[in-house]
């Protein structure tokens, strides 16, 4: 892969602006947490393990530019990523990881020691992270066969992630291995991850793709043309259910009434042991104008209100299997 989603440089971190692919590639550098903070609230980065990565490095960066308290610094940097946005699990997963080696380790340590394990640290979870992926691909890989026909929605790929991804993690996988497969893209409205970014990272990596709208996936499976559905998650219930992109839980529907196997892959820290089920799943709702308007380009009347959640529920009932590092998922009831 010629492109990356984040990476650390020196004492900076460096992102793709996902929100101007595919017409610009804008590598951006992210300096203090609030940066880090703002990155993932305005969408320049998304995908809820590289949510998790970007909150780990912006701890790190709270307390390298700060000569205040550590403590102190360290809590005001937290509770501020805490609230960049509250449905990825792997945010706060990364978070408490971080604030939990903090603890463990500031008193006992000199600033600069302390500073420089945090990096180690947030280090750590991005390289654990590109590890996860590869292996959720190669358990995924499993169930693809060769000239399959894939369907994906939204972007669940190496820009969400360290590397690799979580649903295309398996299909550049079995593109390794020399299996011929095609992908059918989500457009994914109303950010269009799939046309923007799904597309365009596949065919990065020379994967055939087909850009369909959302409400084609219907006619597709009805024609027999989907061999299988993977999405990803951005968090998982004790109990399966799962979260992800809005449209998700339409795909699921359609994928059991025409027998096509859908698989969720996600890293297992993707799922939320403290969280029983879908229900109690916080849904997050953004601005009626990511709906209305279009790069600056208005598409419906002025003052037009609207319901925009980016996420639904797909209980696990509808979900074939759930792909992890570890294999598939067991759930608890």
């Amino acid at each position: 892969m010629d492109f990356f989603s984040l990476k650390r440089v020196n004492d900076k971190i460096k992102i793709i602006d996902q929100r101007k692919l595919p017409e610009e590639y804008v590598v951006e550098t992210l300096e203090t947490y609030e940066d880090v903070y703002y990155a993932i609230k305005d969408m320049k980065l998304r995908g809820a393990p590289l949510i998790g990565i970007a909150a780990a490095y912006g701890l790190w960066l709270a307390l390298k530019n700060s000569e205040g308290d550590l403590t102190k610094e360290f809590t005001k940097a937290y509770e501020l990523l805490k609230t960049s946005r509250p449905t990825a699990v792997n945010l706060f997963w990364a978070l408490d990881r971080m604030k939990n080696f903090f603890e463990m380790i500031h008193s006992e340590k000199k600033r600069g020691e302390v500073v420089a394990a945090l990096r180690n640290e947030a280090d750590k979870i991005f390289e654990e992270d590109a590890e996860c992926s590869r292996k959720i691909g190669e358990n995924l890989n499993k169930f693809i066969k060769d000239n399959y026909r894939i369907l994906t929605h939204c972007n669940a790929g190496a820009l969400a992630t360290a590397k690799y991804g979580t649903a295309l993690a398996g299909i550049y996988v079995a593109n390794e291995e020399g299996k011929k497969i095609s992908v059918w893209v989500d457009e994914t409205r109303p950010w269009l991850q799939g046309a923007r970014l799904t597309a365009w990272e596949l065919n990065q990596n020379g994967i055939e793709t087909r850009l369909i709208v959302d409400s084609a996936a219907a006619l597709l499976m009805k024609k027999g043309v989907v061999d299988m559905v993977i999405v990803g998650a951005d968090r998982v219930a004790r109990n399966g259910d799962v979260a992800n992109k809005i449209g998700t839980y339409a795909l699921s529907v359609l994928a059991k009434e025409h027998n096509i196997p859908f698989y969720v892959a996600a890293p297992s820290s993707t799922i939320d042991e403290n969280t029983k089920t879908g229900d109690d799943i916080i849904i997050e709702e953004r601005s009626d104008e990511e709906i209305t308007v279009i790069k600056g380009n208005r598409i419906a009347p002025e003052n037009q209100r609207c319901f925009n959640p980016v996420f639904d529920i797909t209980p696990f009932e509808n979900i074939t299997a759930i792909i992890t590092e570890n294999g598939e998922f067991k759930r608890k009831l």
